[in-house]
């Protein structure tokens, strides 16, 4: 077949923007174009319904342009020698990049390699051909100590330097906004980082030695251009903490990797990561120094993984990794689908894991350099989502930076807001959680996680003060000397203290009235129940009866169905003998105007303490409420509120 044969659309002309509008507002019939087609986003950039092509758009330079992002698996099994064989495991099954976790960090949820000693680390990494791999050390408290241990292994083994890929996750800006405290105040954490990294480059290491650790500021709720802003903020800080003794504006852009959650907000995602590389060159450029692609590490988002249903999270991780295959990423860790309910097992691991294999081996994700080049949709979010955030970063600055604004509570305060916003979608349903507030499953059985207790204040404990306040290639030869971690660490001083940032998932509020309802199960032997009068036929009441049915799931109540009935006598005698008080009228707005009122009677005769109607009544709201209707439940009303309400009666009944 010849290519001339497939050019179907030559013999038309081209419509034109102007064309499609016109169309458009026939179709809407007087309908609002903006309310109807429009959509704004968290940071209020309109997402229009249509885009034509950016002509002569170039590709955003990234790292790893033709060649594939590398797979990173985490390592946080306190015990070393379980997490040396899921880690060997994992390396041995696709992975070429290893992520420490130690413990106290965002990501170790109460878990992380126990390492005190450099022997420990040695047995948490046996077998690990160092220099074939990637290695990432997850910012974390005291990231100084941990950077210090990993150079002290590879000393240790005789490696070269310059012939391991280390990014050493120093980030003592993201470690106060996570916790809430520095170890001393910014001018002694500036120097002692600053000292690390001399040291570390001195030994020859190539880094990345600071990291700007987004996911702390994700999980709080902030928005994107607020990450884009905080990042380039954290970013510009380093940038000065190594200027200023003594770094080339190069090696210092060099020195600094980024680090991003990224969830099932494809679009946004992709946007997010092309802009950041976009707004970094901006920096570089006002700094004087020559552009270079920067590294970025991204991690499928904990703020979207959900208890509840725990196999779609990898439906939301594949979705996370095609954005970040998408939009550049250098590293990807994907969390395993069961990492919100323990430490994951070999098999929620390997899924992890293949999932990364199968966009990069099948899809082919990594062969084009930004793919997105050239959509006018994805340029126009990038173009507005680099404004967004460079804006703010610019607020920072006027602030006098990331650390000042963190110690006042500008930024906490700025994403509150962003989190109280996405908060009131989530307990709307506008913002969907598949299996948890959309689709839920109460006959759902239990995953299998590690037999590993969780706890939360392991590796909090305060080091002991013997120490002084080593410089970093004191601490490496400390540790080369078998001294433990609290032995180099510097004892107690003057810290620098902030409002910590909440770690939020988006479905908990959904999840804990799903666990008010197995507790309510555990003690009567049933969940609360709401009896469905689905009247008149299948065709009729099943699109109202199946949404309803599926509402009060994700609450944790169950609702008794049936195939419909012809009459309302025959529904008040089926709810007596459903053993429920809560009864919910469901059907076509016909059915509604013909027998609504009269089922609404028959329901509160037959003893029903509350009686709800799914939709909203319209011009039968009167005659409806003084026939005994005492709510309506429809789409974009408080479903959380009316949920944990519901609860409450039933199982007060």
């Amino acid at each position: 077949m010849s290519a001339d044969t497939l050019k179907l659309a030559n013999g038309f002309d081209a419509p034109t923007q102007d064309q499609w509008r016109g169309v458009v507002d026939k179709a809407l019939k007087g309908g609002d174009f903006e309310k109807r087609l429009v959509a704004r986003t968290a940071d209020d950039i309109r997402i229009q319904p249509l885009y034509g092509r950016r002509e002569n758009a170039e590709a955003i330079a990234g790292e790893t342009a033709g060649r594939p992002w590398r797979i990173s698996a985490r390592v946080d099994h306190p015990d070393p020698r379980s997490a040396n064989e899921l880690a060997l495991d994992d390396l041995r099954n696709g992975a070429d990049s290893l992520n420490l976790v130690f413990p106290g960090s965002l990501s170790s949820r109460g878990y992380g390699i126990a390492c005190q000693t450099l022997d420990q680390l040695e047995a948490a990494l046996a077998g690990v051909t160092l220099e074939m791999i990637a290695l990432r050390v997850d910012p974390g408290p005291l990231s100084r100590i941990n950077a210090g241990l990993v150079a002290a292994l590879i000393e240790k083994r005789g490696l070269d330097p310059a012939e391991c890929s280390i990014d050493f996750g120093m980030d003592p800006v993201g470690n106060l906004a996570h916790r809430g405290m520095m170890a001393a105040d910014w001018p002694t954490v500036s120097k002692r980082v600053a000292d690390a990294a001399w040291c570390l480059k001195g030994k020859g290491f190539s880094g990345p030695f600071l990291n700007c650790d987004t996911r702390c500021y994700h999980e709080a709720g902030a928005s994107p251009a607020q990450e884009l802003g905080i990042a380039l903020a954290t970013g510009v800080a380093y940038l000065r903490i190594l200027s200023e003794t003594g770094w080339t504006g190069e090696d210092a852009s060099r020195a600094i990797s980024f680090s991003f959650a990224i969830d099932a907000d494809q679009f946004m995602g992709i946007a997010k990561l092309r802009a950041m590389r976009r707004l970094w060159a901006r920096v570089e450029e006002a700094s004087g120094i020559d552009a270079q692609p920067i590294r970025i590490n991204a991690e499928s988002a904990w703020r979207m993984m959900t208890r509840r249903d725990a196999w779609v999270n990898m439906l939301r991780s594949t979705v996370a990794t095609f954005t970040a295959g998408i939009g550049g990423a250098d590293s990807m860790t994907v969390l395993p689908h069961t990492q919100v309910l323990g430490l994951p097992d070999g098999f929620a691991r390997r899924v992890a894991r293949n999932t990364q294999s199968v966009l990069l081996e099948e899809s082919n994700l990594y062969r084009v350099a930004d793919p997105a080049a050239g959509s006018g949709g994805y340029e126009a979010l990038t173009d507005e989502l680099a404004q967004a955030g460079w804006s703010l970063f610019q607020e920072l600055e006027a602030e006098s930076g990331i650390v000042a604004s963190l110690k006042a509570g500008g930024i906490q305060s700025r994403i509150a807001s962003k989190r109280e916003a996405s908060e009131k979608n989530v307990a709307r349903r506008v913002e969907a959680l598949t299996g948890t507030s959309e689709f839920p499953l109460l006959s759902e059985g239990a995953l299998e996680v590690l037999d590993v207790k969780v706890d939360l204040d392991r590796g909090l404990a305060k080091p002991v003060d013997g120490s002084g306040d080593m410089d970093f290639a004191e601490i490496i030869a400390g540790l080369l000397a078998g001294k433990s971690r609290d032995e180099v660490t510097p004892g107690p001083g003057a810290s620098l203290v902030a409002q910590a940032l909440p770690s939020t998932r988006l479905g908990e509020p959904f999840e804990a009235l799903r666990d008010a309802a197995d507790a309510h199960k555990a003690k009567t032997g049933a969940l609360p129940k709401v009896f469905l009068a689905s009247l008149g036929p299948i065709a009729a009441h099943t699109g109202r009866s199946t949404w309803i049915r599926n509402l009060l799931g994700a609450g944790g109540i169950e609702a008794v169905v049936s195939d419909g009935y012809e009459t309302a006598q025959e529904a008040a005698d089926a709810f007596k003998a459903s053993g429920t008080t809560v009864a919910c009228i469901c059907s076509s707005d016909d059915v509604y105007a013909r027998t609504g009122a009269a089922a609404a009677t028959a329901l509160k005769e037959a003893g029903a303490a509350q009686v709800l109607l799914a939709g909203r009544p319209g011009d039968l709201e009167t005659a409806l409420s003084e026939a005994g209707v005492d709510g309506y439940v429809f789409a974009g009303q408080d479903v959380l509120e009316l949920l944990g309400r519901l609860q409450g009666q039933l199982v007060a009944a």
